[in-house]
C-alpha cells in the first residue's frame, strides 16, 4: 500500500490536473486519489513516495509498435527508397523482415521493451512480420516481455506474400499466441494480417473467422500511403475502406493503422462502422506516407491510439509529432490541442486496442503511471501542464514508471535491465541483420 504525493496529478486527458493531489495503490490497481492531507490522514500506516516538483501522470500507450525495427535504426541502403511501394519492395521485406531469426527478435524485443519503459510507456501493441522465423518467435517475445514487466498486446502480421505455407504459419503463430496468453497476467493477444495488396479476401475472411472464434481484435495496415488505394481501385474497383466494408469485416473488431490516405467515403466508413484507428506521425513522415486526417477522424467520433511504429518510441517525441503536424497542415493553431493528443497517448491507445481501465487513474483503474519532473522555466497551472508535458518534456524527464503496481523504472533506470549488456547483445544482432541484407 503506497501514497505516492506529487505537485500535480493528472488523472486523465479529459479533467482538470489537480494540484497537490495524489493517488493510493493497492494490490495493482489505484484505490483513491485526492489532495495529500486527506489521503495522509485515511492512510496513515501506507507508504509514501515523495514526489515533490513532479507531475504523476498515466503511462502512455503505445497502440502500435514493431519493436524488431530498431535492428533497422542506421541500416546501410544502396539506394534510397523513391516511393512506399519501394520502400516495401526495394528495402524493407528483403533487408529487414525476410532477414529475421529468434535471436534477431529476442534482443530487439527487451531493448525495445525497456526503451519504452524507460519514456513512461507501460501498455504496448507489437506487430511482428518475420516469415522465417516462424515457428515461436511470438512465444519467443512473449517471454521477454513478461520478464520485463510491461503490458504488451503481441501479433504476428500474417501475409500471402511469402506463399501458402509461410501464410497459414502466421495464422497459427497469431492463434497459438492469443491461447498461450490466456492465463498471462500483461501479455494478450490479436489477430493480424498485412494489407489487401498481400492478402486475398479468402484470406481475410480467414483471419477476421478466427479473431471472432477467440473473441480478440483484428488488425491491418490500411492506406499507410498512396499505393494501397490505389491498388485497390485497379484491382478491386473500390477503395480500401470501401472493399473491406463490403465484405464485411469494417466494425468494431477491427484495428486500422496509418490510415493515411482517405478519401471522404472511407473516413465516413470508419465512422459509422465504429472501427478503431492507430495513428502514427512521425513515422507516416519517414515513408513519405502523409499526414493522416485524425483531427477530422476524432471530430466523426472515431477512436484513435497513438503509435511509434517502431521508429521513435520516446512517446514525448511522437506527441510532439502529433501536437504540431496537425497544426501545420490544417494551418489551424488550434488543431489537436495538448489534451487531445494527451488523451491518444493514454487512454484513447488503450480504447483502440480493447484494453479495459487502463489510461486513467481514478479508483479501481490499473496502477499504470509515471512520475514526471515537474520543474519547468515557467510556472505550472491548471492551464498549462498538457502542453508544459507535451511540448517539453522527454524520456530523460521520467524518474518512475509502474506497471500493475508494480515499479519497473526508479530514479530513470530500467530495473533489473543491464541497458549496457543489452546494447551490446542489440548491436550484435543488427550487425548480424546488416550482413545478410
Amino acid at each position: 500500500m503506497s501514497l505516492i504525493l506529487p505537485d500535480w496529478l493528472v488523472i486523465a486527458a479529459d479533467r482538470e490536473p489537480a494540484e497537490d493531489w495524489g493517488v493510493r495503490v493497492i494490490d495493482g490497481v489505484i484505490d483513491a486519489i485526492g489532495p495529500h492531507g486527506q489521503l495522509r490522514a485515511d492512510h496513515r500506516d501506507d507508504e509514501v513516495i515523495d514526489a515533490a516538483g513532479h507531475v504523476v501522470m498515466p503511462g502512455f500507450v503505445n497502440a502500435h509498435v514493431h519493436m524488431y525495427g530498431v535492428l533497422a535504426h542506421g541500416i546501410p541502403v544502396d539506394e534510397a527508397p523513391d516511393g512506399f511501394w519501394s520502400f516495401l519492395d526495394d528495402y524493407w521485406w528483403p533487408k529487414v523482415e525476410d532477414a529475421l531469426d529468434h535471436d534477431m527478435i529476442v534482443a530487439a524485443t527487451d531493448w525495445a521493451c525497456a526503451e519504452m519503459l524507460r519514456s513512461g510507456t507501460t501498455s504496448f501493441y507489437d506487430i511482428l512480420e518475420a516469415p522465417h522465423a516462424l515457428p515461436g518467435a511470438l512465444l519467443a517475445e512473449k517471454e521477454i516481455v513478461e520478464a520485463r514487466g510491461i503490458r504488451g498486446i503481441l501479433s504476428f502480421e500474417a501475409t500471402e506474400r511469402a506463399g501458402p505455407v509461410i501464410a497459414d504459419l502466421g495464422l497459427t503463430e497469431n492463434v497459438d499466441l492469443i491461447e498461450a496468453a490466456r492465463g498471462s497476467d500483461l501479455v494478450s493477444g490479436m489477430m493480424c494480417f498485412h494489407t489487401t495488396f498481400t492478402c486475398s479476401e479468402d484470406y481475410i475472411r480467414r483471419v477476421f473467422g478466427l479473431a471472432e472464434q477467440l473473441g480478440v481484435l483484428t488488425h491491418a495496415h490500411c492506406n499507410e500511403g498512396i499505393h494501397e488505394g490505389a491498388w485497390c481501385e485497379e484491382h478491386l474497383g473500390k477503395r480500401t475502406l470501401e472493399f473491406y466494408d463490403d465484405i464485411g469485416v469494417a466494425g468494431p473488431g477491427f484495428l486500422a493503422s496509418q490510415c493515411v490516405q482517405l478519401s471522404d467515403r472511407e473516413r465516413a466508413i470508419i465512422a459509422e462502422t465504429s472501427m478503431r484507428v492507430s495513428h502514427m506521425p512521425l513515422a507516416n513522415c519517414e515513408v513519405g506516407g502523409g499526414i493522416a486526417p485524425v483531427p477530422e477522424l476524432l471530430g466523426a467520433g472515431v477512436t484513435v491510439g497513438l503509435g511509434s511504429d517502431g521508429y521513435i518510441n520516446d512517446f514525448y517525441e511522437v506527441m510532439r509529432g502529433a501536437f504540431l503536424l496537425h497544426k501545420a497542415r490544417l494551418l489551424d493553431p488550434g488543431a489537436m490541442p495538448a489534451a487531445t493528443v494527451l488523451g491518444m497517448a493514454t487512454e484513447g491507445g488503450a480504447k483502440a486496442l480493447g484494453l479495459d481501465r487502463v489510461g486513467r487513474l481514478e479508483p479501481g483503474w490499473s496502477a499504470d503511471l509515471q512520475i514526471v519532473d515537474g520543474r519547468f522555466p515557467t510556472p505550472l497551472s491548471a492551464h498549462n501542464v498538457f502542453d508544459q508535458l507535451v511540448l517539453w518534456r522527454n524520456h530523460t524527464h521520467v524518474r518512475d514508471v509502474m506497471v500493475a503496481g508494480q515499479w519497473r523504472v526508479r530514479s530513470g533506470e530500467v530495473l533489473g535491465a543491464d541497458l549496457e549488456q543489452m546494447r551490446a547483445r542489440t548491436q550484435h544482432q543488427a550487425n548480424r541483420l546488416w550482413s545478410t541484407s
